[in-house]
Order: C-alpha cells, then structure tokens, then sequence
C-alpha cells in the first residue's frame, strides 16, 4: 500500500472542494487511478460546507453556563456543543464527553482548532449523503471510481492523545467481519471484526496532522479494501450494550 499526503491552498467557506482536491492532485503530478481511497479532513469539508460558526451572537442557555463552569469552557462554546449533542456523558478540563451521530466522541466534535478566530467547526451535515456526494462528483469530474473516507479526530479511553476516526465512507467496505475464520493455531474467531476504515483513517490522521500542515487530503493506493458500491454507515457502529466500554461505565449499575 502506497500513502501520500497531499497539500492543498488553505480552504474557504464555500469553496468547491472537489476542484481544489482534483486540482491539488494534479499538481503534485499524483494520478487518481480506479481502486484509489480519498481521505479527506471533516474540519475541511466543514468550511467548504459552510458549518462553521461564529461564537459572537451564541446566547449561552443556563445549563451552558452550568457546563462551561463545570468543565473550563466558553459558555458560548458549551453551548454550541449543547445543541450538537444528543447525550452529554460528563467529561475534564475543556473536554466533554458526548454522544453525536451516534458515535461517542468530545464536544460533539465542535473544535475551534483550525477554525477562523471565534469561530467553530462543526461536523458536515448528513456524512454518509456527503460522503457518497463527493465520490459521484469526482467519478463524473474525473472519470475515475474511487473510495472515499472523511476524517476526524478522536481519543480512546486511557490512552494519550488523538487517532483518526472514519465519520463515513463511501464506495468500501468500511469493516471485515472475521468470525469464523481461523487463526494462525487454527482457532476459530469468535467475536472479531477489523475496523477497515478507522484504520485508514488513523493513517492518514498521521500524515494530516494537527496544527499547521495544511495537508487535509491523503491518497491510499493498493489499500487491502472492499469496493462496494452501496455501504451500510451503521456497520461502523456497535449498540451501547454491545460495546464494552458503554456497557461496563454506564450500565453496571443497573445489574
């Protein structure tokens, strides 16, 4: 598998991001080629899609105020987060943990990193339909069939710092269920399935980075993937009940 970073002009709300990606390719002589994965940044499709928003003119509700003291953060920044959220867990210092989209995640993934002064990011609207959007667009640009994934940002309990989330994909299968196949002792697997996409994701969160590389677009070619040309966005996700950190933290009490 070949990985390459792409870097791109610093993108503007409503910008056409597809013609600054396919632009952006072609001058850094990169051919997109059938098979190939984009993955490309949230934080800049959320520009281009016209989801930032400006803190100034945010009135902060009381239980804003009451999150904001709780946990060190601009009321209007815990609001904002507020109406992102379908379910506010608790969280640290300038950190909430949320439920969005139904992924478990911080803030709702509001981030005022990489966003104009005052500003926020919010996630794309309707991920998978953008998703699916952007690789018709470049299929009918460009001529080419190629998988598409857009990327986030995310921690994990206990461990340090941030990895590279899959919001959605598009034109791949996004997990590879492994049960029932055996191991290398011949061991049948029991309850596996590899994260195809948040594996990708991850890889190219490292090359993207998180300050100033200006690179939010990567290129996966002979990713080991699956292409398909419908994808089901609720493979990537797993019930509360099922997922052993959701479980154990927030319903043993209930036993």
């Amino acid at each position: 598998m070949y990985v390459l970073a792409i870097r791109t002009p610093i993108f503007r709300q409503g910008d056409d991001a597809i013609a600054i990606i396919l632009k952006s390719l072609r001058e850094h002589k990169v051919e997109l080629e059938d098979g190939d994965i984009l993955a490309i940044s949230s934080k800049m499709l959320a520009t281009t899609e016209m989801r930032i928003t400006p803190l100034k003119g945010v009135i902060p509700s009381e239980q804003a105020k009451e999150l904001a003291d709780k946990y060190l953060l601009e009321p209007e920044f815990a609001e904002v987060v507020l109406r992102e959220s379908e379910k506010i867990y608790g969280g640290v210092y300038k950190s909430v943990l949320t439920l969005k989209n139904g992924i478990l995640t911080v803030n709702a993934g509001v981030d005022n990193k990489n966003a104009p002064k005052d500003s926020v990011a919010l996630w794309p609207s309707n991920l998978q339909g953008l998703a699916d959007r952007i690789r018709r667009e470049i299929k009918r640009r460009s001529g080419t069939s190629v998988g598409i994934v857009i990327v986030d940002s995310q921690v994990a309990p206990l461990r340090m710092g941030t990895r590279g989330l899959a919001l959605a994909v598009s034109g791949f299968k996004p997990t590879e269920d492994c049960r029932g196949k055996r191991d290398l002792f011949q061991k049948p697997l029991v309850i596996t399935h590899h994260s195809i996409a948040d594996d990708l994701a991850s890889a190219a969160h490292l090359l993207m980075g998180e300050t100033s590389e200006q690179t939010p677009v990567v290129i996966f070619k002979n990713a080991p993937i699956t292409f398909t040309e419908s994808v089901d966005e609720g493979e990537m996700k797993i019930s509360p009940e099922e997922c052993v950190f959701m479980n154990t933290l927030l319903f043993s009490n209930q036993t």
